[in-house]
C-alpha cells in the first residue's frame, strides 16, 4: 500500500469514527426522564409518555423527592432530561454548581398553597403561629415571597428574589415562627403548624386536594416548571420531539381532563 493510499484509508477511518457517535445519538430512541414525586411525574406518565412512544420512543420514568439529584442525575448522564424546577431554581443550580444543563420548554405546575388544618383562612392568623415552608434555597424564597405578597410579612428593600432566607425579613409584626423543613416532608407538620406553605407536587403526592388550600398563588412566568436537557443534548432530534410533546394539543386535553387548576405557560392555555 502505498503512503498516500494509506494516508486517504486513515482519513476516511478518522472521519467514519467522529461521525459515529453523532449518528447513533441522532438514532437514540429511549428516554430516561426524572421528576419529582406527585403531580410532575403524572403529568409526565399521563401526558407526555404516550405522545412520545407514539412517535416510537421507549420512555423510563424515575421518580425523585428531594430537589437536588435530579439535576446530578442529568449531569451525570443517568438522566436524558428532568422535569421538576422553575427556571430561576436552575439557572441557580446551574450556576452554583457548575453543570452544563438548560431548559428547553415551559410545562404545567400544581401551584403553590397555604393549608391549614387548625385554621379556617389566613385572617385567623394568630401571634406566634408556625409556618413551614420548604428548606432548599429557591423554594424557601418563594414562601418568604408568598407570606410577603399576603402582607403577613416584609423583605428588606433589596434583597435578592431568588436568594432570601429568614435573615431578610425586614418585618415580622406578628412574631410568626417560620420552620424552614425538607419540602417533601411538610404535608406531615399540618397536624402541628398551624399553616405550611406546600409545593403543589407534594400537595397532592400526600393525598392533599389543591382546593384544600386556603390560598393558591397565581404562580408568575419565573415559577413555572422546566423541562432540562444537559446543553449539549439542546439540539438533538428527541429533545425536540419532548418539547413538541408539551406543546401538543393532547397534552392540552391531557391537562384539562387531569389536572384542572394547574399553573400553565401561555401556550397551553
Amino acid at each position: 500500500m502505498t503512503i498516500a493510499r494509506r494516508a486517504l484509508l486513515t482519513l476516511a477511518l478518522s472521519a467514519a469514527a467522529l461521525s459515529a457517535p453523532a449518528v447513533h445519538a441522532q438514532d437514540k430512541k429511549e428516554l430516561t426522564i426524572g421528576a419529582t414525586a406527585g403531580s410532575n411525574i403524572e403529568v409526565l406518565r399521563l401526558g407526555i409518555k404516550p405522545l412520545l412512544e407514539k412517535r416510537g420512543y421507549k420512555v423510563k420514568l424515575v421518580e425523585f423527592n428531594d430537589y437536588v439529584q435530579p439535576n446530578i442525575a442529568l449531569a451525570q448522564g443517568a438522566l436524558d432530561a428532568n422535569f421538576f424546577q422553575h427556571i430561576t431554581y436552575l439557572n441557580r443550580f446551574r450556576e452554583d454548581r457548575g453543570l452544563d444543563i438548560v431548559d428547553v420548554v415551559q410545562g404545567p405546575m400544581a401551584p403553590f398553597g397555604i393549608y391549614s388544618k387548625k385554621r379556617k383562612s389566613l385572617a385567623e392568623v394568630k401571634p406566634g403561629d408556625r409556618i413551614t415552608l420548604a428548606n432548599d434555597p429557591a423554594n424557601l424564597a418563594h414562601g418568604l415571597a408568598l407570606l410577603a405578597d399576603q402582607k403577613l410579612l416584609t423583605l428588606k428593600p433589596g434583597a435578592d428574589a431568588i436568594r432570601v432566607t429568614e435573615k431578610d425579613v425586614a418585618s415580622n409584626p406578628l412574631h410568626l415562627k417560620l420552620q424552614p423543613i425538607e419540602a417533601a416532608q411538610i404535608p406531615r407538620t399540618l397536624d402541628d403548624a398551624e399553616y405550611a406553605i406546600v409545593n403543589g407536587n407534594f400537595a397532592i403526592s400526600s393525598g392533599l386536594k389543591l382546593t384544600d388550600a386556603l390560598l393558591l398563588e397565581k404562580t408568575p412566568d419565573h415559577y413555572m416548571l422546566v423541562l432540562a436537557v444537559k446543553g449539549k443534548d439542546r439540539a438533538q432530534p428527541w429533545t425536540q420531539a419532548l418539547a413538541d410533546a408539551f406543546r401538543a394539543p393532547e397534552f392540552k386535553t391531557v391537562l384539562d381532563q387531569k389536572f384542572p387548576g394547574y399553573a400553565r405557560p401561555a401556550f397551553l392555555q
